[in-house]
């Protein structure tokens, strides 16, 4: 069974994640890296004291020297290892809910993992060599302060914030209890906005949400920006590396929208040329396709999920190409000239800086790139047997269908008028289904009637 998935590692805890895991991660990790010091830190989730507490015990017994930044958000830690070109062990679970939680391992440039650089730690941890120090070569642990307001201060010097203070914007703010509590509020604050809030105070239980910024998530947000005449509102997943909109009048912006949106803009700033990449996954939409086509610049599709697409972007830099965006459609983008990691606070002041700047309410920056439909679903599985089933099965649908087919992650069938994506999910044991189209009864039937076949196979 593969160790780690397209984000790192996850599983309910005391269950598939456990202080074990956390162990064997840690050593293995410190000894593919080879440094005397590495940083851990972790989400607001309840469990997350006691695994960094295993992990920085473990570290320390390998020799390494512990640098404990507490909570903070993904792209927080992956500044502070930027800084001081050390890794890190970040204890968190993204978006998953409450009861579970995980691992991602970022390196000393600041940057997950390539998919090369977890199989080297995988690797180690099967091969379970990981020898600890001597009683006089234990490293120590010491807790480091002051990060988050230093994180925030780095975002600052990619922003145009004057342009963000002059538009006078009432923003309201979801971090939905998790680690972008602590961040995004002031940070926006300090952008010159008017903010509100909801779900703002770090809570590892989630009492307001489950930390996914989905629809059904996200009703306190729609109605605090409806009651407060909020120009947009902001929510985070649990470690704050995505960020989701939603307009003045309370409706939800997809991430597809948002990610065409930002693309689009970003590619006519850059004045993007033949040599300009655009990195997204391969359940990215149309809308994308056709901001990264009108630019001229060129589309390069990977396997979901935040570790591929850093690959990626890296196999692009190392050819010669520039990649000024790239990302999914869940809220995740890149903004890889700023830094190489998704990062929910920094993509928030880029939205808010295009809306200061644009002619009309985030309801019209968002119009442009909503003529498609997506729809998601999923399918779970009890274990690995009945999803190599369903697999089977998927595959069995996909090459049977009356479209063009894509192997690059699961089964993308492109129809013309319309595509459809089945692929196992690379951090919950589900089977998980896209499909968008201009029309989104076309959509909805596409999904359902594979949904239909999975289900009842």
């Amino acid at each position: 069974m593969q160790l780690f998935g397209s984000s790192g590692t996850r599983g309910v805890v005391g269950e598939a994640f456990t202080p074990a895991l956390v162990r064997d991660v840690s050593a293995a990790a410190a000894a593919v890296w080879d440094t005397d010091r590495v940083v851990v830190a972790r989400d607001t989730r309840d469990s997350g004291g006691p695994f960094t507490d295993v992990a920085a015990g473990t570290l320390a017994a390998a020799g390494v020297d512990v640098d404990r930044l507490g909570v903070l958000p993904t792209p927080g830690v992956a500044y502070y290892c930027e800084r001081e070109g050390i890794p890190a062990v970040h204890v968190t679970a993204s978006h998953n809910p409450p009861e579970y939680n995980g691992i991602k391992l970022i390196g000393a440039d600041g940057t997950e993992l390539s998919v090369d650089g977890y199989r080297q730690v995988e690797d180690r941890v099967r091969a379970d060599e990981t020898p600890l120090a001597a009683w006089d070569g234990v490293g120590t642990s010491e807790a480091i302060d002051g990060v988050t307001a230093e994180y925030r201060a780095d975002m600052h010097a990619g922003i145009d914030g004057d342009a963000i203070a002059a538009a006078d914007l009432t923003v309201a703010i979801d971090p939905g209890h998790g680690a972008g509590s602590a961040v995004s509020p002031e940070f926006v604050r300090e952008l010159g906005c008017s903010v509100r809030t909801v779900n703002a105070d770090p809570d590892g239980r989630f009492p307001g949400r489950d930390p996914e910024p989905i629809p059904e998530n996200l009703t306190a947000l729609r109605r605090l920006v409806r009651s407060t005449d909020a120009d947009v509102g902001i929510a985070h997943d649990g470690d704050a590396d995505r960020a989701i909109f939603v307009d003045e009048t309370g409706a939800m912006i997809d991430g597809d929208t948002s990610f065409a949106a930002l693309a689009d803009t970003e590619l006519r700033a850059s004045e993007a040329g033949a040599d300009d990449v655009v990195v997204a996954a391969v359940n990215v939409s149309q809308r994308v396709v056709d901001a990264v086509n009108a630019a001229g610049a060129d589309l390069e599709l990977t396997p979901i999920g935040s570790t591929h697409i850093v690959t990626r972007i890296r196999e692009c830099r190392g050819a010669g190409a520039r990649v000024p965006i790239a990302g999914e459609g869940n809220g995740g983008v890149f903004f890889p000239e700023h830094r190489l990691t998704r990062d929910g606070p920094y993509i928030a002041a880029k939205f808010l800086e295009l809306l200061a700047t644009a002619d009309g309410p985030a309801s019209d920056v968002a119009a442009p790139y909503a003529d498609y439909h997506l729809v998601r679903d999923a399918v779970g599985y009890a274990d690995e047997t009945e999803r190599d089933h369903l697999l089977g099965v998927a595959e069995a649908y996909a090459r049977d269908a009356d479209a063009t087919l894509d192997t690059t992650d699961g089964y993308r069938l492109d129809y013309g008028d319309a595509w459809l994506l089945v692929r196992p999910s690379g951090t919950e044991p589900k089977i998980r289904i896209y499909a968008e189209a201009g029309d989104d009864a076309r959509a909805e039937e596409l999904v359902a009637d594979l949904r239909e076949r999975l289900v009842d196979a």
